[in-house]
């Protein structure tokens, strides 16, 4: 299984960005999707998670994003979205999708519990 983030880039305080996470390989609509992020000296975040279809498909956010950011899938395209609007400095970060089977719902929020990682897209944010 291999992931593919892109989309990241330079925006300003209130601009909006959207990431897109391709996903190869594997039986994509098998897997929780999420993205996390980590800021300079900093650790690994959780920023959203969508499920397997066998979950639900309903999608959690880490409460700093939540009302701001969006994370969608599209299974025929094998692709999970991460739509970020009023982005603030603080949300600037290297951004990673990450792919899991299995996973259940009280352990979303834990980077061990994905198996499969993109390489990251970097969002800096200006004031």
């Amino acid at each position: 299984v291999q992931l593919q983030a892109s989309g990241g880039g330079s925006a300003q305080a209130g601009d909006s960005l959207t990431l897109s996470c391709a996903v190869s390989g594997g039986t994509f609509s098998g897997y929780d999707v999420g993205w996390f992020r980590q800021a300079p000296g900093k650790e690994r975040e959780f920023v959203a998670n969508i499920r397997r279809s066998g979950g639900g498909g309903r999608s959690y956010y880490a409460d700093f994003v939540r009302g701001r950011f969006t994370i969608s899938r599209d299974n025929a395209k094998t692709t999970v979205y991460l739509q970020m609007n009023s982005l603030k400095p603080e949300d600037a970060a290297v951004y990673y999708c990450a792919a899991g089977g299995g996973i259940i719902l009280s352990s979303i929020r834990i980077p061990r519990q994905y198996a499969y990682w993109g390489q990251g897209t970097q969002v800096t944010v200006s004031s």
